[in-house]
């Protein structure tokens, strides 16, 4: 159906049709559009809606933008070392090696990332990544750390490092490693922030014990296994699904 337009004025479809000859050749903008429109005299129903597609047009230029250059970044980042032990003797990489590892990749690529925090009886921090007019926001909630007999001040703070490491890590889905001269020789190294979770919700699923599955990996927890063993893991979990 052709749209109509009061007389003198000019329609989105005519503009969409004087500008066929020019997109038989290539593929015409919305700004392109926006200015014949302008030229031909349109209404200010018609721009508006021109306007409106010119916006829906940069943004998915932007989101394709952003994307591109976060698969971009994500596969030059190296499994960072993990190079602070916690108070049960397990070892993690802290904020500063994760930053350092991966701020210098991302910047290269046009990307950022940044922290909002709120705080009811809980702490939420949300990790937003930007670049080229798009952004995208991981948010993780939990509860002052009060372990070790820490003061309330220092609770507070130990929850928004841990929180702030781990909705990074989740944002770009980042490994880590034991040993950094062990990766340098080639050597292997854990598996990531989304095989963890992928692991658990199966382990879920299946009604795994994952006290014995962790055995079974001849791994003390599920953030221990080696990425060369994830699809064993994976396999394991599945086969117990079909005897179940």
């Amino acid at each position: 159906m052709t749209e109509l337009a009061p007389a003198g004025e000019t329609s989105v479809s005519q503009v969409v049709h004087a500008a066929a000859p020019a997109a038989a050749q290539r593929s015409i903008t919305p700004m392109e559009m926006l200015s014949r429109a302008i030229e031909g005299g349109a209404g200010i129903e018609v721009l508006e809606k021109l306007m409106d597609l010119q916006e829906r047009w940069e943004a998915r230029q932007a989101r394709r933008a952003f994307d591109e250059a976060v698969a971009a970044a994500k596969s030059e980042i190296k499994p960072i070392v993990r190079n602070r032990e916690g108070h049960n003797q397990k070892k993690y990489a802290d904020f500063a090696a994760i930053a350092a590892a991966i701020d210098p990749i991302l910047s290269k690529h046009g990307l950022a990332y940044r922290f909002r925090t709120t705080q009811t009886d809980k702490i939420a921090v949300t990790c937003v990544v930007s670049g080229f007019g798009h952004y995208e926001e991981n948010t993780l909630v939990g509860q002052p750390d009060a372990s070790g007999g820490k003061s309330p001040i220092h609770a507070l703070g130990s929850a928004l490092t841990y929180l702030q490491r781990y909705s990074l890590n989740q944002a770009f889905g980042l490994a880590a490693t034991y040993d950094d001269d062990g990766v340098a020789a080639g050597g292997d190294y854990v598996i990531s922030e989304d095989q963890i979770t992928t692991i658990y919700k199966l382990a879920l699923e299946v009604q795994a014990d994952l006290p014995k599955f962790c055995k079974v990996m001849k791994v003390e927890d599920l953030a221990s296994i080696p990425a060369s063993k994830y699809q064993h893991a994976i396999d394991l979990l599945k086969t117990k699904r079909k005897t179940a």
